[in-house]
């Protein structure tokens, strides 16, 4: 299918909800069907942006750990604000909107920056959870990386 015949094609616009990895929870902390869109289905490319994003987050993650000082809100800033568009990229929309709250409450210097620093460190959490599910389903799957059922 061409590029011009898939943008016009129902494809793009289809509407999906995330759906549970594990039982008990209410949806993925990654949306596979956005995820799918990015990647135009490509099963070893979603695989290797969740290897990616993953590695990211658990970078990003240590350093928000670190306890805040006096001048370091421009780096704090800056590390949200890149999580932020790696997390929409592949589908991790919570870690997303956390990052987008953190960075906005540091921005403004809000007292609760540290509330929702704690937060997105919770959000990364559950979404690393989920790639490691996704990704040892992946292997358990056989050679084609693809974890869908």
């Amino acid at each position: 299918m061409g590029m011009a015949k898939l943008a016009e094609s129902d494809f793009l616009n289809c509407v999906a909800q995330p759906q549970p990895l594990l039982d008990g929870q209410a949806e993925s902390p990654i949306d596979l069907v956005h995820l799918s869109r990015q990647t135009f289905g490509d099963h070893d490319l979603e695989r290797e942006l969740l290897e990616l994003f993953d590695a990211q987050a658990a970078q990003c993650a240590e350093r928000l750990r670190a306890p805040a000082r006096v001048g370091d809100g421009d780096w704090r800033i800056g590390l949200a604000h890149t999580i932020r568009g790696s997390a929409r990229a592949v589908g991790a929309f919570e870690v997303g909107h956390a990052a987008e709250a953190y960075e906005q409450a540091l921005r403004g210097e809000e007292s609760r920056a540290g509330e929702l620093r704690d937060q997105l460190d919770a959000a990364i959490k559950r979404a690393r959870g989920a790639i490691a599910h996704l990704l040892g389903r992946a292997a358990q799957n056989g050679p084609t990386g693809k974890y869908f059922k």
